[in-house]
């Protein structure tokens, strides 16, 4: 059985917070519902569009197969996979981890140290900042698959 590195439902808040810059590509701003994460992530809008307010469920993951077996081609792929549950999936490279100390919040407590995870899908980005115990199966120069699918 695969076992993820993250997975979460997310909420759209914005999309192209600084401008779009692409024709094709957005970036969407998303935060997850049970971990409190906050996304940012380069989305091929022509062939995915997204909007806000879309809730949609965001797996990082080290394969495609069920079994957990790495994917080495595309012909290693179980004839079934996890791609036949997703609509939208990107395969990239962890490039870079920053951890974040903790700052004073608008109550005077300091809010609680955050992981920010940078990951690149062939120039399409995604930084995911989250909270530690989140983000423990991550690791420089590590391949993932994202995958997504949207919720009603």
């Amino acid at each position: 059985m695969v076992k993820f590195f993250f997975d979460d439902t997310f909420v759209i808040e914005e999309l192209d917070p600084d401008g779009k810059k692409f024709d094709k590509v957005s970036r969407i701003v998303a935060r997850s519902e049970k971990r409190g994460a906050l996304l940012h992530l380069d989305v091929n809008t022509e062939i995915y569009p997204m909007h806000e307010k879309e809730k949609f469920l965001m797996v990082l993951s080290p394969t495609l197969n069920y079994s957990g077996e790495p994917v080495t081609n595309e012909a290693q792929v179980d004839q079934k996979s996890l791609a036949d549950k997703f609509e939208y999936i990107m395969y990239g490279l962890l490039y870079k981890m920053d951890h974040m100390r903790s700052e004073p919040s608008d109550g005077g407590s300091e809010s609680p140290p955050k992981v920010e995870v940078f990951v690149s899908f062939g120039g399409l980005q995604m930084r995911l900042r989250a909270d530690p115990i989140s983000c423990a199966k991550f690791t420089i120069d590590q391949n993932m698959f994202l995958l997504i699918r949207k919720l009603m």
